[in-house]
């Protein structure tokens, strides 16, 4: 049947998947997985639920949880009810929770857990006719989801002519969830997405990637963003079983356990991936740490396209001796890796690549649905390492005049809610959305991101500078988590790094260096010298006005939990800027000189 609305997965899933799981998570050591059965009839015992609570179509119902089935049962149930679906993520401040709650104007808010039910009460007071708040976790002292569940099924026999009326009478140009960006750069915007946005850019992926029904894949990104969010609507429709790893902590068992092939990430995650690898190779000693770095060294090399015959018989035994063990560390069946989000390390995609573990970049955004472009093995000649892949199918593309990235098409937002202005500001006249991105089409097809339009910045000679770019060089030494390039209307580019405090004591660890905190760690010489090192390799790669003149090594790590970074691991610029106003003035103003490290470039 043909899918034009998310909850028609539900009765299409009867024929993809027939017995096999759709759904799964791990409760107390064992697999708990759901059936499309079971799946369907807890997701049609919630629309009741809700509707016997009053709940009418249009009423917004939030969602705040880790990746379970749970998340999924009410985000179908939400839906085919006539509801709209507002998933937040669990991680952001009680500020943006609040304005989020009011701002959609939420009756329900469903919860994963007993801390966010204590955190999220309190606020519900000031919602205008509020319901109530569920957890989806058992606790005996806080309402339970199940309620709402129980109530759905004793009464469905009032309401399940009602229900059928108001899925018939759903649209695919309906909207069916609201999700707020997560504020890079001021408050969260809410992006109205409908059945069609959504499932349009399912169909354009579709045959891009060898996923087969009966595949199974590990979901660890939160389904609260929207690419994962699609993604898991694209596995769905296909009839691939999905394993969700609910924690971060329990990635590398899940993926171990269940052997997938195939699953998202950001970035981030697999420089972490890779950083343990290379932290086992170097705990190797004599002959097999020399064969593992040598293999490393050569997956740096690899190309897409015309690796030598030479080169390739070196990978093919590099293959057999090192980078099956990688493979295996994966799961040992893995097809593909598809990473979004942010700026991918070309060195990472190349290792991957030799390593027999395909990573295909891609791009888009929450107002995109989100792809609007992705490398992909669908036929030769669609891969380009460096960029995030040509266009997908039924979706345009052009540049600017002065380079920003414009988007048309069936998968772009409806707007922004209760704020048609800013929608008009981001949509022009010809229905071409403004992304906000700088980039270009290498060789006429490949879109290639170089910036952020409004993270670009003028020194005060006149020079513009692309901070993500310097950024991103930085982030491929190990010992830089994260970094922010700054100097805007000043006369040189400088840098704020927090350090990956794991790899650096690790180091300081074998170079026996002591310290009693990470404030002091910052301080000690050596750790200096050893970035000072990294700064210097970076600035040989950049043209002068672009190299970094001074630094600072900040003791704070970086994350969306102490508010520098997003829910997506994007940089925070406003906050960080404001947190570490008097560190940029001393490097700006030369105060306090000892404080101050200059690079030296010779």
């Amino acid at each position: 049947m043909e899918i034009t609305r998310s909850f028609d997965i539900l009765e299409a899933g009867k024929y993809t998947y027939e017995n096999r799981t759709v759904i799964a998570v791990k409760q107390n050591g064992k697999w708990d997985e759901y059936t499309i059965e079971r799946y369907s009839q807890m997701a049609h015992n919630l629309s009741y639920g809700l509707l016997a609570m009053g709940l009418r179509p249009g009423d917004k119902v939030a969602n705040i949880s880790g990746n379970r089935p749970e998340w999924n049962i009410v985000d179908m149930g939400i839906a085919q009810a006539g509801m709209i679906h507002v998933p937040i993520y669990p991680t952001i401040s009680l500020d943006d929770y609040r304005f989020i709650l009011k701002h959609a104007e939420v009756r329900v808010i469903f919860v994963g857990d007993k801390g966010l039910y204590q955190k999220l009460a309190p606020l519900t007071t000031d919602l205008e006719n509020f319901v109530g708040i569920y957890c989806t976790v058992e606790n005996g002292e806080i309402p339970n989801w199940k309620e709402v569940l129980e109530k759905g099924k004793q009464h469905a026999h009032e309401w399940v002519d009602e229900l059928f009326k108001i899925k018939a009478a759903i649209k695919p140009s309906d909207i069916l969830s609201i999700i707020y960006t997560s504020g890079t750069t001021g408050v969260s915007k809410g992006v109205m997405l409908s059945h069609k946005n959504f499932l349009s850019n399912v169909e354009a992926c579709k045959g891009l990637f060898p996923i087969e029904q009966g595949d199974i894949t590990v979901s660890f990104l939160p389904l609260s963003h929207v690419f994962e969010r699609m993604v898991n609507y694209y596995y769905q429709s296909i009839g691939a079983s999905i394993y969700y790893a609910d924690n971060l902590a329990t990635i590398g068992d899940v993926i171990k356990e269940v052997k997938p092939h195939i699953f998202m990430t950001v970035p981030r995650m697999l420089e972490k991936t890779f950083d343990k690898i290379i932290a086992v190779g170097k705990d190797l000693s004599g002959l097999k740490k020399q064969m593992f770095f040598w293999a490393v060294t050569l997956g740096y090399k690899y190309n897409e396209v015309h690796n030598s015959w030479y080169y390739k018989i070196r990978l093919n035994l590099a293959r057999k001796l090192i980078f099956s063990k990688w493979q295996q560390a994966l799961g040992g069946r893995l097809k593909l890796i598809i990473s979004g989000g942010a700026a991918l390390q070309p060195r990472l995609m190349r290792v991957f690549w030799a390593a027999g573990i395909p990573v295909f970049e891609g791009y888009g955004l929450t107002e995109t649905s989100p792809v609007i472009a992705v490398n992909h093995p669908a036929s030769p000649g669609n891969i380009k390492i460096g960029s995030v892949g040509p266009i997908v199918p039924n979706v345009e593309v052009k540049i600017a005049d002065d380079g920003e990235i414009l988007m048309r098409g069936p998968s772009l937002m409806q707007g922004y809610y209760k704020n048609p202005e800013l929608t008009k500001t981001a949509i022009d006249e010809e229905g071409w959305f403004h992304t906000g991105d700088i980039g270009h089409l290498a060789e006429g097809k490949f879109l290639t991101i170089t910036d952020r339009k409004k993270e670009i910045f003028k020194l005060s000679n006149g020079k513009y500078v692309a901070p993500q770019l310097i950024e991103n060089k930085l982030k491929e030494s190990f010992f830089i988590e994260q970094c922010m390039i700054v100097g805007e209307n000043e006369k040189f580019v400088s840098a704020l790094i927090s350090p990956n405090f794991s790899f650096l004591h690790d180091w300081c660890s074998r170079h026996k260096i002591h310290f009693e905190n990470n404030q002091d760690l910052i301080t000690i010489p050596e750790v200096i010298a050893r970035y000072q090192k990294e700064i210097n390799a970076v600035n040989k790669e950049l043209s002068d006005y672009e190299q970094i003149k001074r630094y600072r090594i900040v003791s704070e790590q970086w994350s969306p939990q102490t508010g520098e970074l997003s829910p997506t691991l994007k940089l925070k610029r406003k906050v960080l800027y404001e947190r570490y106003e008097k560190m940029l003035a001393e490097i700006y103003c030369h105060s306090k000189q000892t404080e101050v490290r200059e690079t030296n470039n010779n």
